[in-house]
């Protein structure tokens, strides 16, 4: 497998950035050695709250969430998924897959070796990290899903196959335009900047190019077995899970659903829609950060 690496220069001076980069290694099946990035922010025996990303995006995307966490006690961890942010990122398309990025992920959390975790998880994040809490539902011990879901081959949104084609055919992969796109406010030129840092040219790009259609959203696809059986999991789970979509994202829309229904931790939370596109990190980080806390709270 050949891995490219972002020079570290195309993270300097990043709008809002302040975050010192940590890095794990983990190894893929065949052998190859990868690195993971994550940023964090809080005191390191606070209550772990792990934020995780989808596409295209990167731990960026938490930069106005991590601080507030921080500065209310807990540890607010930040990972870059594999082909994304600081993370390694794999050359080839074909080496970017649903399993490998459940088992990359499973790799550097086991290696963290969190407990009590708090997941709050959007798009891929949550395609990936309820695989996690599947695997591992004994370190987690609430979830909030935002605009995500953990699709088992029974169809797609009219918004996720106009999204998957546009991802196919645009002859250039433009990541900040389609945060921007898919955000409920106009990124600034220096936030834009900040989310194409990780690919300096196209090379870089193939796992933001490739996710889209990893998405298993027929009984064809990769991951379709793998998520039905993390589904039952997720049909056991009890503990505190809350769904936090937002009112602006027709990717999404009505996909909190399943989880209430479905989830017996999900009965009697006070579930919320939130204000903002896809990306509702960008569009109401506080309302996040408040969310948080008082589910931390309201379920010790």
């Amino acid at each position: 497998m050949q891995v490219l690496r972002t020079p570290d220069a195309c993270f300097e001076g990043l709008a809002d950035w302040s975050f010192a980069p940590h890095y794990a290694q983990i190894a893929d099946a065949d052998g190859t050695s990868l690195r993971l990035c994550w940023a964090e922010a809080g005191p390191a025996d606070g209550q772990p709250v792990l934020l995780m990303h989808g596409e295209p995006s990167w731990s960026y995307l938490y930069r106005k969430i991590m601080p507030g966490l921080a500065a209310r006690g807990y540890r607010a961890i930040a990972p870059d998924l594999i082909g994304f942010g600081r993370s390694d990122k794999p050359a080839a398309r074909t080496d970017y897959t649903y399993e490998r990025h459940v088992a990359w992920m499973s790799q550097w959390l086991e290696q963290m070796d969190p407990k009590g975790v708090t997941l709050f998880c959007q798009d891929w994040g949550g395609l990936i990290g309820l695989r996690l809490v599947a695997a591992f539902p004994e370190r987690f011990a609430r979830v909030v899903v935002a605009n995500t879901g953990l699709p088992t081959g029974t169809g797609m949104s009219e918004g996720f196959q106009t999204w998957l084609t546009l991802s196919q055919t645009m002859p250039v992969f433009m990541t900040s335009g389609i945060v921007n796109m898919g955000s409920g406010r106009e990124l600034t030129d220096a936030e834009r900047a900040a989310y194409d840092a990780p690919f300096p040219d196209e090379a870089y790009k193939e796992g933001a190019r490739q996710f889209p259609t990893l998405v298993p959203v027929t009984p064809e696809h990769g991951s379709v077995v793998e998520n039905l059986a993390a589904w039952k999991v997720l049909e056991a789970f009890e503990k505190p899970f809350l769904t936090a979509f937002s009112d602006g994202d027709p990717v999404t829309k009505g996909g909190q659903e399943g989880f209430k229904a479905r989830v017996p931790g999900a009965k009697g939370q006070p579930h919320v829609i939130l204000p903002g596109g896809h990306f509702l990190q960008e569009d109401c980080p506080e309302a996040i950060v408040d969310l948080l806390d008082r589910f931390i709270q309201a379920n010790p």
